[in-house]
This record gives C-alpha cells, sequence and structure tokens, in this order.
C-alpha cells in the first residue's frame, strides 16, 4: 500500500436503507477511503451491492462470517468454517479486495499448542484452494479480545510466518480488553509495531490491517464496542504510533457511529 487508508466496519450510518452506492457518496463527503465488508451471518451480497463496490475504486476489506471455529470438535463445523473463509476471500477478490478477516477460533479447554497445529493446518487449506484459483489476496486471522479464543498476537504472527499470503490483522482494542487495560500506551503501541517488523518484515509494516474502536471490557475481556470518546482506549498514542512507524494499510473503525469515528481517526492522523 501507498499509505495508510480510514475505513468504516461496513456501510455508512447515515446511508440507512440506501445501500453501497450511497454509502460511498458518503464517504466521498467525509473524507473517508473505503470499508470493510461485514460478512456478519454468511457470504451474501446482492448483484446491485456487487456493482456498487466494483465501481467505487475505494479500499476494500472483508470479515468473514462470525460462525467460524477452526477448532471446532466437529468435523463438520471446522469444514464449514474453512468453507465460509475461503467464500470471503473469493468475493472480496472478485471485487478488488485489499485483505479478509476472521475470527479463527477457540481453545476449547485445550492445550494452546495443540490448538494451533490444528489452526494451521486449516489455514493450509484454505491457502492451497485460493491458491488453485490465483487468488492471493491477504489472509489474515485477527487478534481476539478474550482469553478464551485463538488469536494473541503471538499466536497470529507465528501463524503469518508460515504462510506467504497469510498476515495479521490486529485489532488493538481488542488487544486492550484480552488483558484487561494494557496495551495502550504509545511505548505498548510501538513495541507491537516493532515486533511485527522484526518477525515479518517489512512487508507487514507496509501492508497492515487494523481494526480500532472504543471498547468496553471486564477482568474476562471484551464486553462491547463503544464510541471512541467513551472508552478509555487511547487511540491519540496509537495513530502516533503509526506516524512513527509510516505504516501503510487499512485501520477499520468498528466503533458504533462507524463513520464519525474513522473521520476522527484520520482527522487526528493528519495533524500529526
Amino acid at each position: 500500500m501507498d499509505k495508510l487508508y480510514f475505513l468504516t466496519a461496513g456501510v455508512p450510518l447515515r446511508a440507512g436503507t440506501k445501500g453501497y452506492a450511497k454509502g460511498f457518496e458518503i464517504h466521498d463527503e467525509m473524507g473517508l477511503d473505503g470499508l470493510e465488508l461485514e460478512f456478519v451471518h454468511g457470504v451474501r451480497i446482492s448483484d446491485k451491492s456487487r456493482e456498487a463496490v466494483k465501481a467505487s475504486h475505494k479500499i476494500i476489506t472483508a470479515h468473514a462470517p462470525f460462525y467460524v471455529n477452526l477448532n471446532a470438535r466437529e468435523e463438520e463445523k471446522v469444514e464449514a468454517s474453512v468453507q465460509r473463509i475461503i467464500e470471503t476471500a473469493q468475493t472480496a477478490n472478485e471485487l478488488g479486495g485489499y485483505s479478509i478477516t476472521f475470527h479463527a477460533g477457540f481453545y476449547l479447554g485445550q492445550d494452546k499448542d495443540v490448538v494451533s497445529d490444528r489452526i494451521k493446518a486449516q489455514t493450509k487449506i484454505i491457502t492451497d484452494t485460493l491458491a488453485l484459483d490465483n487468488n492471493k489476496i491477504w489472509i489474515r486471522p485477527e487478534t481476539t479480545g478474550k482469553a478464551t479464543q485463538w488469536g494473541d498476537l503471538e499466536e497470529i504472527i507465528n501463524l503469518s510466518k508460515e504462510f506467504e499470503t497469510v498476515l495479521p490483522c490486529v485489532d488493538f482494542s481488542h488487544l486492550h480488553a484480552r488483558y484487561n487495560g494494557i496495551s495502550n500506551t504509545y511505548d505498548e503501541f510501538c513495541a507491537i509495531f516493532e515486533k511485527i517488523g522484526n518477525e515479518l518484515g517489512q512487508i507487514a509494516i507496509d501492508n497492515f490491517h487494523a481494526h480500532i474502536a472504543g471498547i468496553e471490557y471486564t477482568s474476562k475481556g471484551e464486553k462491547k464496542h463503544l464510541n471512541l470518546e467513551e472508552s478509555d482506549f487511547n487511540y491519540k498514542d496509537l495513530l502516533r504510533a503509526f506516524k512513527a512507524f509510516d505504516v501503510k494499510g487499512a485501520i477499520v473503525c468498528e466503533s458504533p457511529n462507524i463513520e464519525d469515528d474513522a473521520k476522527l481517526l484520520k482527522d487526528y492522523y493528519l495533524t500529526l
């Protein structure tokens, strides 16, 4: 990527029921750069919406359905999860997408290394299948917000080392919630970028995918997303760290007021 882009998680709220075309008009009015397709319940998008996304020439990412667990006990659930991620990548690629992300799975009381090995095996199936279609869109396991979920920073980085088309999606708000309030200072944010750059190389810094939102959490981790100004999440120091490391890629705002906080993030970043 050539710079840092600021996206909304889905169509801007101001678009109401008018869909993607109106949403992209709102992006233009607000100076925003694109959106993340939110395939919450399934990889479904109408022909009209497909055409609007293709015609937009915006930065497009996609989030796979939440019904994903690559460590499910039932093999049919694992197979369905793999297929949902593949379908997300195929659809995003057809629409000119940059990358996709997903919540990879749960530990289910198992040894973390065992879970990582199983998720790695399923990721190989995903990347091998996509390679057959010459689909080279970035596949991104996301850092997760609860200790019961696979996906701390180390696990995401280690998986990314194994595959040419896999890189992290760093949800900074999830990391803040996962550890009950840490990962919220300039030095901590810089340490994350330094670790990713050292272990995955400059390509990971130049092709970043991040999620940012305000967040409510407890000792058990993530509870719900909040608007940035209603949360203790230190987005200003995070953006300072983005600037210091000259990170390029896509920041997706997942606050409840998606377009307003996306603009808040972009406007502050441009002052740095």
